[in-house]
């Protein structure tokens, strides 16, 4: 009884372990070689690109006997084909038949949907759509917006974790209950804010995403950031601020310094502070980013009086 009740806390422990790391569903029995796949794919996309198409010949059918001679139609010569992209192009694989290989084809493909935009509602509708990122086969849910999307602040982070992927909002788990707080020190709250990240679909396990996957969908939050017309921007960590304003600093040489984002000619200022996640594991730094959004409010101060 005693090795029993054992095992149990072990087994207890490890599912702990598992759900601590972020590790909250199973997919599949047996592991899927992602490299392999992909290197098919782009084996099979080379060999289409190599080989040109077969023309048929507009020939006649064979007298058959008994009957008067039968001609087939000349058939139409074969039209070249756009070799599918990337982000229409499947992978096999199980609960991944429909993954895709990450390239410049899918980036294409994002910029374009992305323009098709024409209100927040269609830029949310082009991401339900769009299949051109493999995040979405592992997220319960896209994570677009929360907040007011006619504020004048504009808050973004860098993808969503387990909270945010089960309600579909951004920052709802604990470190949106810091930024909450962090927002109503300043006199703000998510209705005077508009709230978004650079990717919207949660990564496995919480790991950080692929530069790959931050450049497919960089044009939606492009986008997203044009459509809101904010007056301000705030960046949570430093991977959202590298990815929108092309700078190479850390957050620490990065934070507590206005910069300008640059929307089709428009000049945003931006300001980029710590994340609460980080926040919540380094609390002596929260007294910087109390100065931060102690700038923020007097900006927002000075521009409403200027």
């Amino acid at each position: 009884m005693q090795t029993s009740d054992a095992a149990q806390r072990e087994l207890e422990s490890l599912l702990e372990f598992y759900l601590a790391s972020g590790l909250d569903c199973f997919l599949e029995e047996d592991a899927v070689d992602r490299f392999a796949l992909s290197a098919e794919l782009a084996r099979a996309q080379a060999e289409a690109r190599t080989s040109a198409p077969a023309r048929p010949a507009a020939h006649s059918a064979p007298i058959q006997s008994g009957g008067p001679a039968q001609q087939s139609r000349p058939q139409a010569p074969a039209s070249p084909t756009r070799e599918p992209s990337a982000a229409n192009a499947p992978i096999s694989g199980g609960a991944f038949a429909d993954a895709v290989v990450p390239d410049t084809e899918a980036i294409h493909a994002a910029r374009d949907a992305a323009r098709t935009a024409q209100t927040l509602d269609e830029l949310k509708s082009c991401l339900q759509a769009f299949n051109g990122c493999n995040l979405r086969l592992t997220a319960k849910n896209l994570v677009f917006a929360d907040g007011n999307p006619n504020a004048r602040v504009m808050i973004i982070g860098e993808a969503p974790g387990r909270d945010e992927d089960l309600q579909g909002k951004p920052f709802v788990g604990r470190s949106g209950q810091l930024l909450d707080k962090m927002l109503g020190a300043v006199g703000l709250d998510r209705s005077s804010v508009y709230i978004a990240n650079v990717v919207p679909w949660r990564p496995p396990g919480n790991r950080t995403p692929t530069p790959q996957e931050t450049e497919i969908c960089r044009p939606f939050i492009a986008r997203q950031i044009e459509l809101a017309a904010p007056d301000v921007l705030v960046f949570l960590g430093a991977a959202s601020a590298k990815t929108l304003l092309d700078v190479q600093d850390g957050i620490r040489r990065m934070r507590g310094r206005w910069m300008t984002y640059d929307c089709n000619g428009r000049k945003i200022p931006s300001l980029a502070t710590y994340h609460p996640a980080y926040l919540l594991r380094s609390p002596i730094e929260k007294r910087l980013s109390w100065r931060d959004f102690l700038s923020l409010r007097q900006k927002l101060s000075e521009d409403a009086n200027s």
